[in-house]
């Protein structure tokens, strides 16, 4: 299947259409005893007392004669959403008039009838936590998949409970108690304290305050942004008739698990039997026949191995492209590996295999990557680097043991292991990437993301606090400017710029940045949207384009979830007049992005190099696999 716009959720909910809608329906149940009647025999009968026309009008409902019970706690409008993304898709009035409420419980799922009131729902219990309540239709925790979003200008917000709803205020007043009730009731429930500017202090710290409170945040920075960059042509212009174009579709010899591209002449698709080989094209990647099978029979896996030969999940492209490293997982669910196969492309054969090791102990690593954006293209690299829980480290394959490296206080990437560092208990690293100067950033399972130098893996120049959700992967762009964290219900984009007391321009990753810290920005899908990804459909894998020159800037941002991969613009998410940004609560989030949407889950979306980008098109092209096939699409502009 092809590229599609986002859907949007009809934004403007029309009272008046949908309310006489309502009111149709309700005056048609007052006269069902007339079915069959033709109309002219439906007049009513002439009433024979006041009493009788006051109680025929009642009957009746008129709404410009039924003002909201003004006595009513909380009351809302509350409407559902159907027909998905079918042409039929509309609001339907679901109640014309309820009420909501927030109450702490430890029973968490859809509202019944007979619900006990709120004063008796209370649970003060440790595992107790707040819900949404909606008339007795809805009753859900109050988190991120919700995924709540407001429109202050409509007195309005939308959300998923199973369904896509939106609850309408009657006056600004009651907009605004709901959203501060929430967002305290939000904090609480993600970081477990309650929501008073002292704990928001502690969970964020003096340096971050704004990322508790983004209204009071510096976004300075964020506006000045584009004038740090070097070159006046690595702007992305915004083109809103920008279009997907599906270029190739290719078979796979077997089941996808990962992609490695390659800058070069190749890419390579990584199967559960095999790496098939493709060429790398202005317009994407094509098969060219060329297949390398894991057959332990025929030479390729040296006999006796202690590793383990499952699927490879991760590959790594090193030494201008000629060789690749493989790590399989130990189990099956879990990204650990006990070591790596070291394969010559140009052969097809397994020439090294690598065990994982520190103190004459076997280790595992939850990952491994380059030294840098553009290492893999470096023909004398033998060096990469490796993460797990609480370990980040440096391997060198010219020893034959593959004994850890690490750089802490020293620059020489060949030192001995007994200089690294162990980090304590609780780091809980989940993912890492690097800028093209060899800095780190790490997200870890606390929603922490840190940010290590080229000089010191011992201590972090910067730690920015999490949000509440686990960061499942990590990017960076080149310079080092932007990072863009991956969450399962939302991405977070951060800027590392700041002002030191001199007044230079430097990044989080070679200076301490003080208290100007600006606030991040969150990329999220419409509720409709995230409705329709599916109930255990998580983004993951999210990730810049792919720039390797000092100078250019990214021009897109893409992520995976379920079936759809998601593309946003890079400028306009960081454009603070974005129409996105208009009328919103809390952190700034980019709702303004395109969807391909595939027959089947999506394993990883990826743009190829830069050098692929075509004249015609602002982008190279976008490569999305799924287990049995990958395509390519081009950004173009429509003519």
């Amino acid at each position: 299947m092809g590229a599609s716009h986002s859907r949007r959720e009809d934004l403007e909910i029309s009272d008046s259409e949908e309310e006489e809608e309502d009111y149709q329906t309700e005056e048609e149940d007052n006269y069902e005893d007339a079915e069959g009647e033709k109309s002219s025999e439906r007049r009513p009968k002439t009433p024979s007392s006041i009493d009788d026309v006051e109680a025929k009008l009642k009957a009746l409902k008129l709404k410009y004669s039924t003002p909201h019970n003004p006595n009513l706690r909380n009351a809302v409008k509350l409407y559902l959403h159907i027909g998905g993304n079918t042409p039929k898709a509309k609001w339907v009035t679901s109640e014309k008039l309820t009420s909501y409420s927030f109450v702490k419980t430890s029973r968490i799922g859809d509202g019944e009838e007979g619900d006990e009131d709120e004063e008796d729902d209370e649970d003060d219990g440790k595992d107790s936590w707040w819900a949404l309540k909606v008339s007795s239709k809805i009753r859900q925790k109050v988190s991120s998949e919700l995924q709540l979003k407001t429109f202050a200008d409509q007195r309005r917000v939308d959300f998923v409970a199973k369904g896509v709803w939106a609850m309408k205020f009657f006056n600004d007043e009651d907009y605004k108690v709901f959203v501060t009730k929430y967002q305290e009731c939000l904090f609480e429930n993600t970081h477990r304290v309650e929501a008073t500017d002292a704990n928001k202090l502690k969970v964020y710290g003096k340096d971050f305050i704004g990322w508790a409170n983004p209204e009071a945040a510096d976004d300075s920075i964020w506006e000045d942004a584009e004038d740090f960059l070097k070159s006046p042509g690595s702007v992305t212009p915004l083109r809103t008739n920008q279009d997907l174009r599906e270029e190739f579709e290719e078979a796979s010899n077997g089941g996808i698990q990962s992609l490695a591209l390659g800058a070069l002449d190749n890419s390579f698709l990584v199967g559960d039997s095999g790496i098939q080989v493709v060429k790398n094209f202005t317009h994407g990647i094509h098969g060219k026949g060329v297949y390398v099978n894991f057959d332990r029979g025929n030479g390729n896996y040296s006999g006796g191995s202690s590793l383990t030969h499952s699927t490879p999940k991760k590959a790594l492209l090193m030494r201008a492209e000629t060789n690749m490293l493989l790590m399989s997982p130990i189990t099956e669910g879990k990204p650990h590996g006990k070591g790596l196969h070291h394969l010559d492309i140009e052969t097809g054969k397994i020439v090294t295999e690598w065990k994982f090791a520190k103190d004459g102990t076997d280790i595992s690593m939850r990952d491994i990557t380059n030294d840098g954006k553009g290492a893999q293209l470096d023909p004398t690299g033998s060096t990469f680097l490796g993460l797990d829980d609480n370990r980040l480290c440096r391997w060198d394959m010219r020893d034959k043991n593959g004994v850890v490296q690490n750089l802490a206080n020293c620059s020489d990437p060949t030192l001995s292991w007994t200089q690294g560092h162990q980090f304590s208990r609780g780091t809980n690293f989940q993912c890492f990437a690097t800028t093209g100067d060899g800095s780190i950033v790490v997200g870890s399972l606390d929603g922490k993301i840190r940010l290590y130098s080229i000089n010191s893996m011992r201590q972090a120049r910067t730690a920015f606090p999490g949000l509440g959700s686990p960061v499942t992967h990590v990017d960076v762009t080149f310079d080092g400017k932007w990072i863009l964290g991956t969450t399962d219900t939302y991405l977070v984009l951060i800027c590392t710029l700041f002002i030191d007391k001199d007044g230079k321009t430097k990044t989080g990753f070679n200076g301490r940045m003080g208290n100007r810290i600006s606030a991040p920005r969150l990329l999220k899908l419409t509720p409709l949207d995230s409705h329709l990804a599916g109930l255990n459909n998580k983004f993951h894998n999210a990730q810049f384009s792919w720039v390797t020159e000092t100078g250019k800037q990214e021009r897109h941002l893409v992520a995976t979830v379920g079936k759809f991969s998601v593309i946003w613009n890079f400028q306009q998410v960081k454009d603070g007049s974005h129409e996105c940004y208009r009328n919103q609560e809390g952190l700034k989030s980019c709702y303004c992005y395109k969807i391909v949407l595939k027959d089947d889950s999506i394993v990883e979306s990826r743009f190829m190099h830069e050098k692929y980008a075509v004249t015609d098109s602002p982008e190279a092209p976008l490569v999305i696999a799924t287990p049995m096939k990958v395509s390519s699409f081009s950004i173009s502009s429509r003519r």
